[in-house]
């Protein structure tokens, strides 16, 4: 099993339902921070903290500029910013143009924490209707990481994990019902 300092949930439409199922399973000892990318429109889902927070007993929060990536956290990227990881581990936001037709893109963060965490970072992709994420797993995979796909047959919309797996060497395609605890095996690393 893989070593993980950092591990990133991308997804878009048909992505909450999974992470709703799959956040009580994580434990909350969990030796790493979670980050968590969802496409979402600006200003129409600021319960979103609080949604995920009702599902786990780990600490969820919406990221703030400059904060540090701590272990046993569950971060949110913010509607309409794309969310970077910087060398320091610490979170940047970005105001740029949209990547993918998204704010936060997946790709964007995927790419920055790549570069940090290189062998040490697990990635995972859910549902989705775009290719956001595809771009971002093959930077990971550059840098020695890890690659995990939600199985299409599972997603609600199946195109990006899909597309994931028709572009990157993917190293896991896993069930809803096994994400949670691949997540906890990471963790006992």
């Amino acid at each position: 099993m893989e070593r993980c300092d950092a591990f990133i949930i991308g997804g878009s439409a048909g992505s909450l339902e999974v992470l709703l199922k799959v956040l009580p399973v994580i434990n909350p000892a969990v030796s790493f921070p979670i980050v968590i990318i969802i496409h979402r429109k600006h200003g129409t889902d600021s319960l979103l903290p609080d949604l995920l927070s009702s599902r786990t007993k780990l600490k969820v929060k919406e990221v703030d500029e400059k904060e540090s990536l701590k272990a046993g956290t569950i971060y949110i990227a913010p509607s309409d910013y794309h969310l970077l990881v910087e060398q320091d581990r610490t979170f940047s936001l970005d105001y740029s143009e949209k990547v993918n037709y998204s704010r936060p893109s997946i790709d964007v963060t995927f790419q920055t924490a790549a570069e940090v965490y290189q062998d040490k970072l697990v990635c995972m992709l859910l549902s989705g209707s775009n290719a956001d994420g595809v771009n971002g797993l093959k930077s990971v995979k550059e840098w020695g990481g890890v690659a995990v796909i939600q199985n299409p047959i599972t997603a609600q919309v199946a195109y990006m994990p899909t597309q994931a797996q028709l572009n990157v060497d993917i190293d896991h395609v896993l069930s809803i019902e096994e994400m949670g605890e691949f997540i906890n095996l990471l963790s006992n690393r």
